[in-house]
C-alpha cells in the first residue's frame, strides 16, 4: 500500500491519499506510453534517414552533391531550405495542432486525443514509407506532426492523472522513458536499414512509425478516461468515484475525489486562457509554462538528438559509423532516463535539473571546443545555425544551460510528493512567487510590503 499526504499552505498535513500502483494503472499507462515511443521514434528516425545517401540522392540531390564534394564548408553541407522544410515540418505541424489538441483534450477527454494521435501517426508512417517525391515525404511528416501535437497534449496529462501522487514523478518520467525507447529503436532500425541493398532501407525506417501508431490507436479505444477528465467534462461524479477506486485499488478515495472536484470547479470559475494570461495569481504558472519548454529548445537537447547522425557525418564519420554511434548514445540516454525515474520521487525534480544541467553544460563546452579546434573547413533552423555559427552554436547552448540552471535554482519550487491538484499551493510558500499567489488586491498589498 502506498499513500501520500497533502501539505497545505501552512505546512501542515491537511489530507491523506490512499492507493497503490494497480495492474489496471500499469496496463493503461503502458498503452498510453506508446505516444512517447512514437515521439522518440520520429526524432531518431528522421535524423537517421537524412544522413543516408540513398534518401538524400532521391529527395535532396543538392545536399547529396555537397556531401560528396569538397568546395563547401563542412558546417554547411546540410544547409538546405528544402531539407529544413522536411525536418521542421513535423514540429511546425505539431505546434499549430497543439492549440486544437488542447481544446479537444480539455473538452472531449484524453482518450479521443490519443486516438487521433495514433491515427495520424499511422497515416504519416504509411505515407512516408511509400513516398515517391519530396512533397509526399513532407506530407507524411506533417501528419506525424499532427499526431505529435495531440499525443503530447494528452499522454503526459493522462499519465500524471492516472498515477498515485507519491509516484507521479516516476509515471510522468515514464513518458520520457518511452521517448528514449522509441529513439533507441529508431537508431537500431536505421543502422540495420542502411545496410539493405538497393537503397530502399529508408522506406523501412519511415514506414515502421505506423507500428506504434497502430498500437496506440487500438489500445486507446479500450483505455478508460481519467477521473479528472470525467469531472472536467461534467460527467456523473459517482462514475468518476467508482473509476478512481478501481484505479487506486482502495475503497476510500474521498480526499482525492474532493480535490479533483474542487480543482475543476476552480478552473471553471475562471475565464480560461484569459485568466492564465492576465490575472496576477497565475503569473507563476504562466512563466513556467513558457520558460521550461523554451529552455528545452535553446539548451540544444532536441536539436542535437534529432541531428546526431548529421552532426557526426559533418565531422567526417561514415554513414554506417554515424548511425552506430547514435545507437550507443541513445542507449546511454535510455539507461539514464530509467535511473532518473527511480530517483525523481526521492531526490526531487530540482536536483535532477541541477545534475542534468551541469552535465549538459560541460558536454556542450567540450563539443564546441573540439569542433572549433579539430574540424577542418574547406571553404531549424539548426542546420542554418550550424552553417553560420559553426562551433559557436554549442557555446550558445552552453550559455542557455547556465541561465536555465540559475532560473531553476531561484524560481522553481520542488513538487516532490505533491498531488497534481495541490501543486498550485506551493507558489504561496515560495520566496518570490508568494507575492502573486493571492487575489489581485492581496498581490498588490504584498508587493507594497515587500518594497517597504
Amino acid at each position: 500500500m502506498a499513500a501520500s499526504s497533502v501539505v497545505g499552505p501552512d505546512g501542515k498535513e491537511c489530507c491523506h491519499y490512499g492507493g497503490r500502483v494497480t495492474t489496471f494503472v500499469v496496463l493503461s499507462c503502458i498503452t498510453a506510453g506508446m505516444g512517447g515511443v512514437i515521439f522518440g521514434y520520429d526524432i531518431g528516425i528522421s535524423g537517421g534517414v537524412t544522413s543516408m545517401d540513398p534518401f538524400l540522392r532521391k529527395f535532396f540531390p543538392e545536399v547529396y552533391r555537397r556531401m560528396k564534394g569538397t568546395s563547401v564548408s563542412n558546417y554547411c553541407k546540410f544547409d538546405s531550405q528544402l531539407l529544413t522544410a522536411f525536418t521542421s515540418s513535423l514540429y511546425v505541424a505539431g505546434l499549430i495542432t497543439t492549440f486544437l489538441a488542447s481544446w479537444v483534450t480539455s473538452r472531449c477527454g484524453r482518450r479521443p486525443s490519443m486516438i487521433i494521435a495514433g491515427a495520424a501517426f499511422l497515416a504519416g508512417g504509411v505515407i512516408g514509407g511509400a513516398a515517391v517525391d519530396v512533397y509526399m515525404v513532407i506530407f507524411g511528416r506533417v501528419l506525424l506532426g499532427v499526431g505529435l501535437g495531440f499525443g503530447n497534449q494528452a499522454v503526459p496529462l493522462y499519465l500524471s492523472e492516472m498515477a498515485p501522487p507519491v509516484y507521479r514523478g516516476a509515471f510522468s518520467n515514464g513518458f520520457q522513458l518511452c521517448v528514449s525507447i522509441g529513439a533507441v529503436a529508431a537508431h537500431l532500425i536505421n543502422f540495420g536499414a542502411e545496410k539493405i541493398k538497393g537503397g530502399w532501407g529508408w522506406r523501412v525506417s519511415l514506414a515502421l512509425a505506423a507500428v506504434p501508431g497502430g498500437f496506440l490507436t487500438l489500445g486507446a479505444l479500450f483505455l478508460p478516461e481519467t477521473p479528472n477528465s470525467l469531472v472536467q467534462q461534467g460527467k456523473d461524479q459517482e462514475h468518476a468515484r467508482v473509476l478512481l477506486k478501481r484505479i487506486r485499488g482502495v475503497d476510500d478515495v474521498s480526499d482525492e475525489m474532493a480535490d479533483i472536484v474542487a480543482a475543476t470547479q476552480q478552473a471553471k470559475a475562471g475565464r480560461g486562457l484569459q485568466v492564465i494570461l492576465f490575472e496576477r495569481r497565475y503569473r507563476p504558472q504562466l512563466v513556467m509554462a513558457v520558460m521550461i519548454p523554451f529552455f528545452q529548445q535553446v539548451t540544444g537537447i532536441n536539436a542535437i538528438s534529432f541531428y546526431a547522425p548529421v552532426l557526426l557525418r559533418t565531422i567526417g564519420m561514415g554513414e554506417s559509423a554515424s548511425l552506430l554511434s547514435v545507437v550507443v548514445t541513445g542507449s546511454i540516454g535510455l539507461a539514464s532516463t530509467a535511473v532518473s525515474m527511480s530517483l525523481v520521487d526521492r531526490v526531487g525534480r530540482r536536483t535532477l535539473f541541477f545534475v542534468g544541467g551541469a552535465q549538459m553544460l560541460v558536454s556542450q563546452l567540450m563539443i564546441g571546443a573540439i569542433m572549433a579546434t579539430q574540424l577542418g573547413d574547406q571553404g531549424q533552423s539548426f542546420l542554418v545555425m550550424l552553417c553560420h555559427m559553426k562551433s559557436g552554436i554549442f557555446f550558445f547552448f552552453a550559455a542557455w544551460l547556465a541561465i536555465m540552471t540559475t532560473f531553476v535554482y531561484l524560481l522553481l519550487p520542488e513538487t516532490k510528493g505533491k498531488p497534481i491538484e495541490q501543486v498550485g499551493k506551493l507558489w504561496g510558500q515560495h520566496w518570490f512567487w508568494k507575492r502573486f499567489s493571492g487575489t489581485e488586491e492581496e498581490g498588490r498589498t504584498t508587493s507594497k510590503l515587500s518594497s517597504n
